[in-house]
This record gives structure tokens, C-alpha cells and sequence, in this order.
């Protein structure tokens, strides 16, 4: 048994798989701030609430359509799906669409979430070894 077949540890690892996929999204819409006609993009937010109600539907395969091709363990931005930003009430002459300041604060959001998220995952596997006596 792996720690991935207890429910927490799979949805908290979910998680953590969310943050650093918009944390590429986001220091993606940091590197573009420059270019021409660039809009700012994130990804849709992971819901608790769905996770729950549909915990086979957050698992995303990537299809093989040949044996020989390989499999992809780790998960990457494309699982999730990617949302356009509301209109930006500010955009460059060049047409560029991207807020520094927005970004900015959303990449702390998301680095502080994650902080939090390992914590959980830290703590909640201390207390499972404190049950199985081998802290």
C-alpha cells in the first residue's frame, strides 16, 4: 500500500501538481510581459468540492496510441485545464495584456498554498508514523 492510496495524501499531491502547473502558467505570463498582443492566462481553479464528488473524473491518462510509445509518470500544465484572465483593466500599446502587479500577487498566493499544502502533507505523515510507532 502507497501512501497514494489514502485518499488525503492523493488529493493533497493533486494539489501540489495544481500549484506548480499555474506556477509555470504564472511566471510564463511574468516572461511574456514584453510581447506583443500576449494575454495573460491561469489555469481553472482546483475545487475541493469536486475532487470529492468525483475523484476518478481529477485523474487525467494520456492516451497511447502506439505500444512503443512511453508514459508520462509526472503530470504538467496540460492536465489542467487553462483559462483566459478577465479583460485586464490595463494593457501596452503593443496590445500586451499582462499585469505585472497582478501576477506578481497571484505567484505569492500560489507560492504561499503550497507552503501550506507541504506542511499538511508533512504533518499528516508524521502522525501516521506516530500510529504505526516509528516516529
Amino acid at each position: 500500500m502507497s501512501l497514494q492510496d489514502i485518499p488525503l495524501f492523493a488529493a493533497l499531491t493533486e494539489r501540489m501538481k495544481w500549484l506548480t502547473s499555474r506556477q509555470k502558467v504564472l511566471s510564463q505570463n511574468i516572461a511574456n510581459a514584453d510581447t506583443p498582443n500576449y494575454e495573460a492566462r491561469d489555469l481553472k481553479p482546483l475545487k475541493f468540492k469536486d475532487m470529492v464528488a468525483h475523484p476518478d473524473n481529477m485523474k487525467v491518462t494520456i492516451a497511447s496510441t502506439n505500444k512503443s510509445h512511453m508514459q508520462l509518470e509526472r503530470g504538467s500544465e496540460s492536465d489542467f485545464v487553462n483559462k483566459k484572465v478577465k479583460k485586464p483593466y490595463e494593457v501596452s500599446p503593443t496590445g500586451n495584456g499582462v499585469v505585472l502587479e497582478e501576477q506578481m500577487m497571484s505567484l505569492a498566493e500560489t507560492q504561499i498554498q503550497y507552503q501550506m499544502t507541504t506542511t499538511l502533507y508533512k504533518k499528516h505523515l508524521n502522525m501516521l508514523k506516530t500510529a504505526l510507532g516509528r516516529q
